[in-house]
């Protein structure tokens, strides 16, 4: 399982977002899904995820990750706007399994407000992972 970047802040439902959350609101940050959530579901064969220019709400559904096990829905971490999606991600699934805190991001968004967020050592306390 990768380790947990310190810098980043994740949510309970297994996705982070590239800032510390009192640092978020007015930019613009990337948002994945965790090494525990990609590990919990097995390989991602198919993801569907928001359009630019759709707004997210944090704590509320954006979209669905499919895997060789389970259909999960994907929740959005942080309130704004989508202002890019990761195209790469649809030409190869693998790079969510394989780089889920790097070139398996998922989508951007410019921040209006942060939903609840842990700090890495929050996370990995409430997840087990060590």
């Amino acid at each position: 399982m990768a380790s947990l970047p310190e810098n980043y802040s994740y949510s309970e439902d297994h996705e982070w977002i590239d800032a510390a959350a009192d640092a978020a609101e007015g930019t613009t940050v990337k948002v994945g899904i965790t090494s525990v959530a990609t590990d919990r579901l097995g390989e991602v064969v198919f993801a569907e995820l928001p359009e630019v220019g759709d707004t997210v709400t944090h704590s509320e559904t954006c979209g669905e990750v499919e895997s060789t096990k389970s259909v999960s829905d994907l929740y959005s971490p942080v309130s704004g706007t989508v202002t890019a999606v990761n195209e790469a991600v649809h030409d190869d699934y693998d790079v969510i399994n394989n780089d889920p805190f790097g070139e398996g991001w998922l989508f951007q968004v410019e921040v209006s407000e942060t939903g609840p967020l842990m700090t890495a050592d929050e996370y990995a306390k409430a997840n087990g992972v060590e």
